[in-house]
């Protein structure tokens, strides 16, 4: 997640941030990339820098880069996208794993102690080969691992429970649970009935900031909260807007969501969201000119915007395989 939204969750409760997947090699070829990759500041902890990566020396050098600036890095093992995969990177990983174990043994032995090394998977089709690879990057020295409780090919079938379950008694190093977590009573269970130190979301999070304070969609507060981040920090159009379309979609309705989607301004989206949910911004923020009406929850599904575009994609289409969010939350026992 980007500087502005891991600000943002942080606000709700959530322990521990990831940074999105950053590609290791042009991180450390690029300065670009690493401009455009990883920002923080100073109240971004505890921050964990996520990569991928498929060698060691771009796994250690990247990892070198950022090391004055986060409490650890992250070797995703569990990216299901097919590009990465058709790549060597996220879940075609788990097919070499000791290459996963050397990437992790070679940056423990470059960075020592309290810097933290984990690795983020997803289930291996034989759940012994599973446990075998955790074992490994424990005797690595990895300071964590999170497990998601599906396959890479897999995606809507429930979690693994008994997985889960077989993983943390073969293992003593610290886990992190994720897979289904879509709000704080789904995080409870999943840690009661796994073990496990702390749970993770990703696709729940982003619909729901508040996911972890225990709200069960977003609130306004929460909005409110996006568009002064936002805006004060001069987050660009594209990844402002992007957020916002997940939050409201619990609590905007379908009609005047077919039309929020299609917006193209920043200006047209603050007044859509000051009309809709009668908030205060900025005047400097908003439209002087006519944005689109505001439907009530009766109007017809059939709603043209201005570009005559429509964007009928679900949440579940645009998350079906991201890779880009994470967060976690470590449950009081």
């Amino acid at each position: 997640m980007r500087l502005q939204f891991r600000s943002l969750v942080r606000h709700y409760n959530c322990d521990l941030c990831f940074t999105p997947m950053i590609m290791a090699d042009s991180f450390v070829k690029s300065v670009k990339a690493r401009d455009n990759d990883f920002t923080t500041n100073e109240g971004d902890k505890p921050l964990i820098v996520q990569f991928a990566a498929n060698n060691v020396e771009d796994f250690v050098s990247a990892a070198e880069i950022v090391s004055p600036y986060c409490d650890g890095v992250d070797l995703n093992c569990g990216c299901p996208q097919r590009w990465a995969m058709k790549e060597g990177y996220g879940s075609a990983l788990l097919q070499k794993p000791e290459l996963i174990r050397d990437l992790v043994l070679q940056l423990r032995n470059q960075i020592p102690k309290p810097f933290s090394v984990s690795v983020k998977i997803r289930l291996l089709n034989e759940l012994r080969k599973t446990v075998e690879l955790c074992r490994a990057v424990e005797a690595c020295g990895a300071t964590f691992v999170t497990v998601h409780g599906r396959t890479p090919l897999q995606r809507t079938e429930p979690v693994n429970i008994a997985a889960f379950k077989e993983i943390r008694d073969s293992v003593s190093l610290p886990l992190i649970a994720n897979g289904d977590v879509k709000t704080l009573q789904d995080a409870e269970r999943l840690q009661r009935v796994t073990g496990y130190n702390g749970v993770m979301s990703a696709r729940g999070i982003l619909q729901n900031p508040a996911l972890f304070a225990g709200h069960n969609k977003t609130p306004v507060s929460c909005v409110e909260k996006w568009l002064d981040l936002s805006l004060t920090s001069g987050l660009n159009f594209v990844c402002f807007h992007h957020h916002l379309v997940f939050m409201v979609e619990k609590i905007m309705n379908k009609a005047n969501r077919r039309v929020f989607n299609n917006l193209n301004s920043t200006a047209s989206v603050v007044q859509y969201l000051a009309d809709y949910f009668n908030i205060e911004v900025p005047a400097e923020f908003t439209s002087s000119t006519s944005t689109p009406d505001i439907f009530s929850s009766t109007v017809s599904n059939v709603v043209t915007t201005t570009n005559g575009k429509i964007n009928d994609k679900s949440i579940e289409d645009y998350l079906e395989d991201s890779c880009d969010l994470y967060a976690s939350h470590q449950i009081e026992k």
